[in-house]
Parts: C-alpha cells; sequence; structure tokens
C-alpha cells in the first residue's frame, strides 16, 4: 500500500465521541446515537483536513486477548464486566453506548470505508501491522499514548492524538516525544514499560515513574543499557544520574 494511509483506533475515538457529544443526540426514535454522530464527524474532518489516500477503521476483536492475560493477569482487569469460558469477556461499557457499536459499524461498511479485525486480536496490533508494512506515511488516529511507540520521523508514521474530546488534534512526531519525554517513538516503548499503565493495569518498575524512566534512559540509551547496569552494580554506583542518581531508583528485583 503506497500513498499516506490513516489508521483510526475506531473504539479509542468512538468512546471519546461518546462522551463529547451530549447523549440528547439520537436517532427518530429516541435511541442514542451521540457516539455515532460524533465519530463520523471527526472521520469527516480528518479526512477533509488531512488528505489521506487510504482509509482504514482498524477494530477490536478481542480487546482483552486472552494469551495477553495468561503473561499478565492484570491487564484490564479492572474493566471486565463479565468473564466468559469462551470467546472475549465483556467488557465494562455504558449502557447508551453498547447498542451503538452495530451502528457504527454498519454505518462504515454502507459508506465505503474498510474495517478490520483479527480475531485473538486488539486494534493496536492490527495498527502495528499496516504501519510496519505501509510503503508510505503513515497517520495514526488514537487516544491512546500506547502507539506512540509507532512515530517514526524517517517512515513520516506520526499519531494525530485528541487533546480534548475530538475536537482538537496534536500532531505527535519525534521532536514532540523528545520534548516532552526525553525519548523518540522507539524509546517511547522502553519508558512505557518501566513506568506502567494503570490505566491498562500494566504494572511498572516498583518506584520508577515517567520521570525517572526518561532519566534512565536518557543515560544508558536504552532496556538493555539499563538491565546491563543493573547486573554491574559497582559501575552503576558511580553514575552522573545516579537518582539521587537513576541506578539508585533499580533495585536488584528490577533485573527479573
Amino acid at each position: 500500500m503506497t500513498g499516506r494511509l490513516m489508521l483510526l483506533d475506531t473504539a479509542s475515538l468512538y468512546f471519546r465521541a461518546y462522551f463529547g457529544v451530549p447523549d440528547s443526540v439520537k436517532a427518530p426514535d429516541g435511541t442514542p446515537v451521540n457516539a455515532v454522530r460524533g465519530l463520523l464527524e471527526f472521520i469527516d474532518r480528518l479526512v477533509k483536513d488531512h488528505h489521506p489516500e487510504h482509509l482504514v477503521a482498524c477494530m477490536d476483536a478481542d480487546w482483552r486477548p486472552h494469551w495477553r492475560v495468561e503473561l499478565i493477569p492484570s491487564y484490564k482487569a479492572h474493566r471486565v464486566a463479565e468473564e466468559r469460558a469462551a470467546g472475549p469477556d465483556e467488557e465494562e461499557v455504558p449502557d447508551t453506548l453498547s447498542p451503538q457499536v452495530p451502528v457504527i459499524e454498519e454505518v462504515l461498511d454502507a459508506i465505503g470505508i474498510a474495517r478490520v479485525g483479527v480475531a485473538d486480536y486488539e486494534a493496536d496490533d492490527v495498527i502495528g501491522t499496516f504501519t510496519a508494512r505501509a510503503k508510505g506515511s503513515v497517520d495514526i488516529v488514537t487516544g491512546d499514548r500506547d502507539l506512540y511507540q509507532l512515530v517514526d520521523d524517517a517512515r513520516g508514521v506520526r499519531v494525530l492524538y485528541p487533546l480534548k474530546g475530538v475536537g482538537t488534534l496534536q500532531l505527535t512526531d519525534e521532536a514532540l516525544l523528545r520534548e516532552k519525554y526525553g525519548v523518540d517513538g522507539r524509546g517511547y516503548a522502553d519508558l512505557a514499560l518501566l513506568r506502567g499503565d494503570p490505566s491498562d493495569g500494566l504494572p511498572g518498575v516498583p518506584g520508577v515513574g515517567e520521570k525517572t524512566a526518561a532519566k534512565l534512559l536518557a543515560e544508558f540509551g536504552d532496556l538493555a543499557g539499563i538491565m546491563a547496569a543493573v547486573d554491574d552494580r559497582p559501575s552503576c554506583g558511580t553514575s552522573s544520574t545516579s537518582l539521587g542518581g537513576s541506578c539508585a531508583a533499580l533495585p536488584p528485583s528490577a533485573a527479573a
């Protein structure tokens, strides 16, 4: 696929649309359609402002894949409404949003926007795969900062991140990541791993927050460099950052 590709993190966007558009917006039969209306207006604005040559609505075929839960049992556990033995667990979703999701899917199909979801995977995985395989530039539209790790100026990959509802977009490139987090796109994955993400139930290294993670990465380059410093305590102790020294923030247990 060549030409500018725009990838929508669809669930992230319709959640924001739901909370950004009043629930007084209803269909003639009284059914709330605020998420439908908000999402479609946002897509219309995206297309007019950014002129993508290809547009894909990436879907969560499974919002909490079992294989991820096996790796990290706490993953999104706080958002489970009902566990199911077969198929995806039921996510805790506002009562008036759930009926709008099938409508959103039908409308996207009707207006010819491709919807792509893969069994046992999330929209993030679909977005990552499309981005890796794209031959041209890529705009990723998402309210999930995890996808910052895909930002790559050399390949023309950037994230359009909604700041308020879906009305204001932050154009996220490597310059912005370095300004805000002290890392580039590749480094953001290591920063997120060290920091953790309570919103997804992902633990980080105890005692290491976002600022400490950025300091560690600035000093040691990447996660492998940090782990090497943990294993080499004498040189770590003479570190210039010393967190007091940044190494002091990494207990021996961090190596596990």
